[in-house]
């Protein structure tokens, strides 16, 4: 069974806008350029996506669901954050979800739970690898300097270190595994 993906919306949205050069002329038009990113996620990936927009000041004072183009598209009700309804997901699908967001409260309540957490932008730089056309290449990374010794390390180099010095440390590694999967 496919991971469903909560996304905070205008959270992903601002950590978009920071690192890419499109001109969105109004917010309506960045959403909706959003929702057409999150949907061709979507459909190569096979993940059920929602993306939760705060809609706290609207008039009507109904959360309103809406389903396009493959994104479930969830606008809060009156009085309501986004952050909560994030929340109340997670708490909901538990292990069965990956939660998108940089806010702490929500990143704690989703861990809690057992949920996957993404921060805005390592999800943003998923997003952006299917703007590519060659979206397979990966983005090339220099080599790894081997470690030279100084003189004030002596002869034995460094004795405070152990193991394979071109290795990356465990917690990195295993976050490296659990991003693939995205």
């Amino acid at each position: 069974m496919p991971l469903s993906i909560f996304i905070d919306g205008y959270n992903l949205l601002g950590s978009l806008g920071k690192r890419t050069s499109e001109r969105l002329i109004d917010g309506a038009g960045a959403r909706e350029a959003l929702i057409h990113r999150l949907s061709l996620y979507s459909q190569r990936k096979g993940h059920p996506v929602t993306v939760v927009f705060d809609a706290w000041q609207e008039p009507t004072g109904l959360e309103r669901h809406e389903h396009r183009t493959g994104v479930k598209v969830v606008f809060t009700k009156r009085g309501e954050r986004a952050d909560q309804v994030l929340q109340r997901l997670a708490r909901e699908y538990g292990r069965g979800c990956a939660v998108v967001s940089s806010d702490l409260e929500i990143i704690q309540t989703a861990k809690s739970h057992g949920a996957f957490v993404m921060k805005s932008h390592e999800f943003q730089v998923k997003l952006e690898s299917f703007g590519n056309k060659n979206h397979l290449v990966e983005r090339s990374v220099p080599p790894m300097q081997p470690w030279r010794k100084t003189e004030d390390e002596g002869p034995q180099g460094r004795p405070d270190k152990k193991g394979n010095p071109r290795k990356l440390p465990k917690a990195v590694r295993t976050r490296k595994r659990q991003l693939r999967g995205f």
